[in-house]
């Protein structure tokens, strides 16, 4: 696919104005993001996840590097030119920026008519769009009479006014409920696969990312410390800010204090084993522990599905007349391609 954003080299660094002192924000990313993809960016509070899209919009310029949007270097433009190309980028935010004196309507159509956009047309493409997000009805409405999601389906109907080729969205779930959350994310992945809109998603909720994202950049003290597909990623992170992100979505590895709770009703050993979408993976490891001559029963584990591929791990214990028995199930899992771990006593 086309790349649509290119990072090259971009750092931001800001100087402190009590101290002096050099705070980096970003440091030295490198970053392609492909026209129709959804790219969730991730990391924990501090990352720079949220200085690295108020880069990509120009917001803010970066110390060194530079920001390409649709064949534009934007840190190589005047200020008068960035403005413009900032119109075929839309941003949709946390805490939803409405106007609370205008109506439903009147905060959609507000870009359009700052560009100078005809009235008639306004009033055309801002019907099209609260339809698309299921607000036509609530046209009028103001924005204390919606819901959260609700203001937030305003809030991805205003990003879309001016037709931008982009969309950024900045923690854009994090002040709605786990539902709510869903419903919004559906509604981004309709942006992106009808509309054919690229997507960044910024956000510290793997789950999100799971439910949304084709690719995914990890980020961690102002680096991009892993990018790859989302499958890939949680499948097989490389980084241990990636696997802990992952543990947090998935909720398949006993944590040490459910580990030592299992324990005290499973005294043989307990292995976990990694599931993914291979085909007749869960015959191969039936077939495995049943030459081995072992019992395998299972205790805890959760499988789920990403872009529709199985994912998950099950935690076994197995038991077996000599623990040679045991040590010779997991060789064979490993040398068959199947991950597997033995779960240490917390």
């Amino acid at each position: 696919m086309p790349v649509l954003v290119e990072l090259r080299g971009v750092s931001k660094h800001y100087r402190r104005a009590d101290t002096g002192e050099t705070v980096v924000a970003v440091e030295d990313v490198s970053l392609d993001v492909h026209q129709g993809e959804v790219l969730g960016v991730i990391g924990y509070s501090g990352a720079g996840k949220s200085t690295l899209v108020r880069l990509v919009n120009a917001l803010e310029l970066p110390s060194s590097g530079s920001v390409t949007v649709a064949g534009n270097e934007l840190t190589a433009l005047p200020e008068r030119d960035r403005r413009l190309a900032r119109r075929n980028i839309g941003m949709i935010f946390q805490q939803f920026n409405l106007f609370r004196s205008r109506t439903i309507a009147g905060n959609v159509a507000y870009p359009l008519k700052v560009a100078g956009v005809p009235k008639e047309e306004r009033d055309r493409r801002v019907a099209e769009l609260l339809d698309f997000v299921g607000l036509l009805d609530r046209a009028y409405a103001y924005p204390e009479q919606l819901s959260g999601g609700q203001k937030q389906r305003v809030g991805i109907a205003r990003a879309l006014a001016a037709s931008p080729d982009l969309l950024l969205a900045d923690e854009a779930t994090s002040a709605l409920d786990p539902e709510t959350t869903s419903e919004v994310l559906g509604l981004l992945r309709r942006v992106n696969k009808e509309l054919g809109v690229t997507i960044i998603v910024i956000t510290h909720e793997m789950d999100a990312v799971r439910q949304i994202a084709d690719r995914v950049a990890v980020m961690e003290q102002g680096r991009v410390v892993e990018v790859g597909d989302v499958y890939d990623v949680f499948a097989n992170p490389q980084t241990g800010a990636a696997q802990r992100f992952v543990r947090t979505a998935l909720h398949d590895r006993p944590s040490p204090e459910t580990i030592q709770r299992l324990r005290e009703r499973h005294p043989g050993r307990l292995v976990t084993v990694q599931i993914t979408d291979e085909a007749g993976l869960q015959n191969r490891i039936d077939q495995v522990f049943r030459s081995a001559g072992v019992t395998a029963e299972l205790v805890y584990g959760g499988v789920g599905e990403i872009r529709e591929r199985r994912i998950g791990s099950l935690t076994y214990e197995l038991g077996a007349v000599t623990p040679a028995a045991v040590d010779d199930a997991i060789q064979a899992l490993r040398a068959a391609g199947v991950t597997t771990d033995e779960e240490a006593a917390a």
